[in-house]
């Protein structure tokens, strides 16, 4: 059979047609695969929080992986719960979210509290719970926002409903940060005690947790007159616990 004959002036243009066709597609195949993209970015929290159920898994902050990105490196000795001296539990959570115990994630009344404040001109304070606090130092961004703080009340309550209250202390004590490069309770005993986190006494768990509001300014083993006031007062708080602390007990 005869091959056809192929006109040198119009061959150019019998082909233009599927290029013009291919060119077209490009932006849709971009837009799929960022969306996609963005929808596995979001669902990675998801998935995460039920790789955290499990006590040998010790998770790591948005702040050390920035430490390991930047080659600063960090000091973050893992310890259980259980390894912990209570009070220092019992003073976090007097300190920084006194209802953890009986909320889902979140403290609505607060949340209200401080959103009726912010609406009659009041200064602006915070209603993070505990695990608000620990969804978004595993998973977002430090700083105020509006945009993070949408993203980290759901995150909370989801969190909250996959792992148990003892749970979400137990990492929480792990990955806070309690000075340049130092993460979780045992490496800020170590550091600033000289001590296991296993024996910080009433008075050094006190003053440990009112650091952990601004660790860069608050030094536990060096408090002013600021610091020694509000230790003390949290250190009251802590001895009278009782029920308010029941659920990771």
């Amino acid at each position: 059979m005869d091959e056809p004959i192929i006109d040198p002036e119009t061959e150019g243009l019998a082909m233009a047609p599927k290029q013009k066709t291919r060119a077209r597609r490009r932006p849709g195949a971009w837009i799929r695969r960022i969306a996609l993209i963005g929808i596995s970015v979001a669902l990675m929290p998801v998935f995460l929080t039920i790789l955290y159920v499990p006590a040998f898994v010790h998770p790591i902050s948005t702040l050390m992986l920035g430490d390991l990105a930047t080659f600063s490196g960090y000091d973050r000795r893992w310890v259980a719960i259980d390894e912990i001296a209570p009070v220092l539990v019992h003073s976090v959570i007097m300190s920084e979210d006194g209802q953890f115990c009986s909320h889902r994630g979140i403290d609505w009344n607060e949340l209200r509290v401080v959103i009726d404040d912010a609406m009659a001109g009041e200064a602006a304070r915070g209603a993070s719970t505990i695990p608000m606090q620990t969804v978004k130092n595993l998973f977002l961004w430090p700083g105020r926002s509006v945009v993070r703080k949408a993203v980290e009340v759901p995150l909370a309550v989801y969190f909250d409903a996959i792992l148990t209250k003892k749970r979400i202390m137990e990492i929480y004590l792990n990955v806070a940060e309690w000075g340049p490069g130092i993460y979780g309770v045992e490496a800020a005993a170590q550091y600033h005690f000289g001590i296991a986190a296993s024996r910080l006494s009433a008075r050094q768990a006190a003053l440990l947790t009112v650091a952990l509001p601004n660790p860069y300014t608050r030094n536990p083993s060096k408090p002013g007159p600021g610091l020694k006031r509000l230790a003390n007062l949290i250190q009251r708080r802590a001895s009278r616990a009782g029920g308010y602390v029941g659920c990771v007990g």
